[in-house]
Parts: C-alpha cells; structure tokens; sequence
C-alpha cells in the first residue's frame, strides 16, 4: 500500500508542477473544513480503507492537513478549472478517490486566490516506534514556487482581499459598462475630444477585448475568466471603473448626454485653466444626424453665404430705398410703381421720441428714405442676414424660410443690463457698473471680478460688498460662469445725496484665470447716459483691466475713458461711428417674415449702405433648428462653427434690435417732410 500511496504522491505532486508552469496564480474553493476529506476518505472501495489499530488505514492526520488546506487548490489553464488531483492514475484503489475528488472540486467556484507564508506544503514522511519496530509514514506533500509564496508585511488576509476586490470590480466594470460608452470614448479619444485621452487608449482597448470575450460566455465560466482576467489585467484595467475614465464611462453607459459626461469627467482630471478644443461628438453621433438631414432632405441646406437684395421678397420687406428696390423680388408691379411716387422733403427740426411699432405703422408708409445716427454702442447690434446657398432649399429652422443672422461676436442676442436684472442685480441706480463675459461660443470659466475704489480710497468687491455710507454695493458676483451663459456682475449707487464727490475708479480683475480665451463687455450708466465698453482680449492671472474714471462734482458725473466707449467714434464694419448712414432696407427677422408670428423673440434689422461684416460667423446656430435636429444639437453646433458664411459682395449687414431689449436709434428720414426721430425699442 506504501508503493501505491507514494506513486500517487508523485503523480499529484507532477501534477501541481504542471499547474505551476502555466499559471502565474492558484486559487482556492468554496469549501467547508472537511469537506474535501470526507470526500477523500469515503470514497476508497470497500474493503480497502479497512480499520488499522484505532482509525481506517487512510485516516491520517498529516494528510487530513493537507488536503483540507491544500487539497482544493486548483488552476485556471484555458479557461478551465485544473485541481491538483486532475491526472489519470490507473489503480483500482485510490482512481475512484481521485474522480470523487475531481468531480466535487468541479461543483465549486472559486473563493479566493492562493498563497502561502511557507514554501512546503505538508510533510513527506514521519516515523513511529511500534513495539520496538520503526515504521515510516508518507504523506501529501507539495513544495511551492516562490510566486505563490508572500513574505510582505500584509497579512494573508489583506493579500487575498486585494486580489477579491480586483475580481469584484472588474466583473462590475464589465457588467454595467456599455460596449458602446467604450466606443464613444475611443472616439473621442481618436479625435482629440479628450483631455488626457491619449493615456487610456491602450488601456480601454484592451478593455473592449476583454468585453467582447466575456460577452459570449455563460454560467459558471464567465466566474472563472473573471478570476483568470483579474489577476492578470493588472490594477488599471482590473479597477478601471473606479478610476476617472470609469466615471466617464459610466456615465455614458447610463445614458447620460454625452457633453455633460464629458464635463464631469473634466471636473476630475483637467486643471482649471483647461480649455476643450471643440464641441463632442462622436461618429455614431454624426452619422445618426446625417441620417436625418438625409431623411428630412436638408442637404443642400448646410452651405451658407450673406444674403443680398436678390435674395429678399419684396413682401417680407417693411422699408427699400430707391435704389434698393429695384433688385428686390417683387410679383406686383404695382408694388414697385408705388415706391417710384416723388414727394418733396420738408424740413423738420424737432427731435421726436416714437416707438418702433408706431414708426413702421404711421411713418414708414411715406418714408422715401431713411439714415440712421450710428453710434459706437451699437457695435453688440450689428448683424448680418444669412442665406443658403442653394436658394430652393428646405427650411431646417423653426421658420417657413432658410434664412437666419448672427449678431456681432457670433452670437444671436447680447444686453448686459438684462442679464443683469435676471441675475438679481439693480439697473436703475444713479450711478451703475455692469461687467459681462462667457457670452459667446467659447465657455470662459475664467472669474472676472468688478472693482470701484471710492474717492475716499475704499473698495468695493466681492470681498467688501458694500459701502452703507455712499450706498454703492455689488449686488451680483458670479464665480463659476455656466457653459452658454453669459456672466455678469454689478455695482450700482442708490442714493446720490450720499455719495462722495471726486473720482470713482472703475476696473476688472480675473481673480481665477482658468483658461479663457476671451475678453469681457462693460457698462457705466449714469444722467441717463450709457457708455458700453468692450475688451476682446483674454485677461491673465491677476490682471487688472482699467475701464474707466467717473467723477462727480456733486451734482453731476464726468467720464474719462480708459477704454474706447461705444461714444468714441470709431469704425464698426467698415463704417464709421458717429454719422448718419444710409438704410437700404429695414424688415424684421426671417421668424416673422410671411406673417409668421410667435416664432422666438421678433427682431428689427436697419441693413445699411456698405456694411460689410469682417467676422465670420456661424452658418447657423442650435436655437433655430426645427424640432426634428434638437437632438443632434452637438453635431449642429459643430456644423454651424465648420460651415462658416461665405462672403459675398453688397452683402445685407447693419443694425439689429431686439423686440425683448430696450434700445433707441436716431434717425434722419425724409418723405412728405423730412425729420429727425429718435426710435425707442
């Protein structure tokens, strides 16, 4: 019986080497102490496990050991579980022990990696005297490679808690993270939409290999190549849901709108001073929304250019000069005929106020000709008409017509004083300090912080709010511009009796610069009086940007500009400031052409002689794309930022006005008399 123990002692021992050299890891079972040796010791066929002296003859102890803290380590070789007893041995007595053994280890799954403190597992032999006869006994024994040996300070139980904890994560990672999100991200990643995008790229690929082979797999086999997987993809890929690009694939994964996953990602990873190149999108995202342009037939609508006269119905036209309206489109003849009746000018010297909706109803009708007073600060209204280049081509707007415009800056509206108010701030002090940034295409997280030092040398900001003898007080501070709204503050005075006479100082400072690439608008306001400044170079950490001086005599204010103020005469779109230039045609926004009404905010465009707008603006813009695109809006938006306006010549640019924002105009017009008006919007 020795002969056969020790021949099986070889074979299991050959066997665990075996294991040894194609595995860099053993695991142990799910199995309760004794488990395993009930199993062994009653397994042996009849008769051949027989008592000897007190116990059955296979009853030792040394063995018993072994096999309990041994006996169910196994391996993980072609994503299968090996155990140390998986070898043919021909013997009638110990291969039925062996198949039991085999076959109750395959019904377990795994619990834990293997490792030990001690290189030699149980002991080879030992010897008894009995009654003066020494006898040797053998007995299960291994000896360990190193790998499989830790002599680190951890415990045995913090070494296998970490390899658990890599398994557990890792299963979850590909579980509850999407294929798909793993795509997008490599996409980005691809297009240099990412921020440090570049360090995960071999890591996700290779996390999407691993999806693709654990997506297939079912059952008890997908527990073991966790097992195999985790303690080979190392701590990255084993843990990548727990790491920053995890969160981002989560996100996505949980049908988060891919920019605002982005975004938070960003939170993590990018400094303060990060700035993202351009819009996220991805090509399944691109793709979805060619789709639907394809699908609703607005292909030949991307192209855009200025508009010009040829472009326009007379119908949709509330005012053309003579010259002008001979190129318009016109189906009435008679339409045309009426614009050619003379009347003489006559001279009106008095300065009226009218409201723009009374001067298109009462006056226009016999105005022949109009000149507006164009004044620096009107630079936020200048605007320009655009087209498609393909003139019969489908609408993509929430409007009847393929026309849009862009204002100034390349946005679609601007008014510090109504951002102000929305942001809980006063417009109506006596003396009034508004700053304003982020509000173009470009998310400037920069913190602008509006400062005026007192005559009296005190300071008012946002660490000293206000000043209860002179009433002057910062009533709105923002901190963290939110992207696509504009950020403002404020510093107003209430009460001029309190006030103290000499030189208020007004200036910006970027408190936090954290990246941005543009510059900042400002309003001083005071007699009625506004003076609009505009700054378009980005600001550094620290710098402090002088805007201007006022001073008060106490009674009246006085200004010294530090920048040009919208008073300063200066040259806006290749016209000059502070003269009267000739209107060619006054209409509103395309979204009230037709008679259409209730289409987004109304809008009164003055296109004046000349204008030629020297930006370059989007071709469109989000907030005018019908129902059907709103959904692609990342794609759109960059669409509109690649499919710049082309310039054209005689182009219709000039004055635009918002039926939502206060303004005024002067004009000089003539028809049965001539006058000078001043239009308040």
């Amino acid at each position: 019986m020795i002969d056969k123990f020790n021949k099986i002692q070889d074979a299991m021992e050959k066997q665990f080497n075996e294991m040894s050299k194609k595995s860099n890891f053993l695991y142990t079972l799910n199995l309760e102490k004794n488990e395993l040796w009930d199993i062994y010791l009653g397994s042996f066929p009849k008769g051949t496990n027989e008592i000897y002296r007190e116990r059955k003859e296979h009853d030792c102890s040394a063995c018993r050991g072994f096999i309990n803290s041994f006996g169910d380590t196994v391996a993980i070789i072609d994503n299968k579980i090996i155990s140390i007893w998986d070898f043919e041995f021909d013997d009638t007595t110990y291969s039925p022990v062996l198949k039991a053994m085999v076959k109750h280890i395959k019904t377990k799954i795994i619990q834990d990696v293997y490792v030990s403190r001690f290189k030699k597992i149980g002991i080879k032999s030992n010897h008894e005297d009995c009654e003066g006869k020494i006898i040797t006994w053998h007995h299960f024994n291994v000896l360990l490679d190193k790998k499989f040996v830790d002599n680190s300070s951890d415990s045995i139980a913090t070494y296998k808690s970490k390899y658990r904890d890599i398994k557990n994560v890792f299963e979850r990672s590909l579980e509850e993270l999407s294929q798909e999100s793993v795509l997008t991200v490599l996409e980005l990643i691809n297009q240099k939409s990412l921020y440090k995008g570049d360090e995960w790229k071999q890591n996700l690929l290779d996390f999407n290999k691993y999806q693709k082979e654990y997506k297939v797999l079912k059952g008890k086999v997908k527990d073991i190549y966790l097992w195999e997987k985790s303690t080979s993809v190392g701590m990255v890929i084993g843990k990548i849901r727990n790491h920053s690009i995890g969160t981002l694939l989560d996100n996505i994964s949980k049908g988060m709108e891919l920019d605002l996953a982005v975004k938070k990602y960003e939170v993590i990873v990018a400094p303060t001073n990060y700035k993202r190149p351009k819009p996220i999108y991805t090509k399944k995202m691109l793709e979805n929304a060619k789709k639907k342009l394809e699908e609703l037939g607005f292909m030949d609508s991307l192209q855009r250019r200025y508009a010009i006269l040829e472009d326009i119905s007379v119908n949709n036209v509330l005012f053309a000069n003579k010259d002008t309206v001979k190129k318009l489109q016109t189906n009435d003849v008679f339409d045309e005929m009426e614009q050619d009746v003379k009347t003489k000018p006559k001279s009106f010297n008095k300065i009226d106020e009218v409201q723009i909706e009374d001067f298109i109803k009462d006056i226009l009708p016999t105005t022949k000709k109009i000149e507006i007073y164009l004044e620096g600060r009107h630079s936020p209204n200048m605007v320009s008409l655009i087209a498609p280049y393909k003139k019969d081509s489908k609408s993509m707007f929430k409007w009847n017509n393929n026309f849009c415009w862009a204002y100034s800056g390349n946005i679609t509206d601007s008014d510090i004083k109504k951002n102000v108010k929305s942001a809980g701030g006063k417009v109506d002090g006596i003396l009034r300090f508004s700053i304003q940034w982020n509000d173009g295409n470009e998310h400037n997280k920069d913190d602008y912080d509006a400062h005026c030092i007192e005559p009296r040398g005190n300071e008012i900001y946002f660490s000293n709010l206000r000043n209860y003898e002179t009433t002057g007080e910062l009533d709105v501070d923002i901190i963290n511009p939110e992207p696509g709204k504009a950020a403002v503050e404020n510093i107003t005075w209430t009460n001029k009796e309190s006030m103290n006479p000499g030189k208020y100082k007004f200036f910006v400072h970027d408190y936090a610069h954290r990246g941005g690439q543009s510059g900042f608008s400002a309003e001083i306001e005071f007699n009625g009086q506004q003076f609009k400044f505009n700054y378009p170079n980005a600001l550094r950490q620290n710098e402090k940007v002088e805007v201007a001086e006022v001073t008060f005599d106490g009674e009246k204010f006085t200004i010294l500009e530090k920048l040009p103020s919208s008073m300063s005469s200066k040259e806006i779109w290749n016209l000059k400031s502070n003269n009267f230039i000739p209107v060619s045609v006054l209409m509103h926004s395309p979204n009230y052409w037709d008679k259409q009404n209730g289409i987004g905010n109304k809008h009164y465009f003055f296109m004046l002689k000349d204008c030629n707008n020297d930006e370059k603006p989007n071709g469109f813009f989000n907030e005018y794309l019908n129902n059907d695109l709103t959904k692609h809006r990342k794609v759109f938006e960059a669409l509109g930022t690649k499919m710049k306006v082309d310039d054209v010549n005689n182009q219709l640019s000039g004055l635009g006005f918002s039926s939502t924002q206060k303004n005024s105009i002067v004009v000089r017009i003539e028809g049965k008399i001539k006058r000078v008006l001043k239009i308040k919007i």
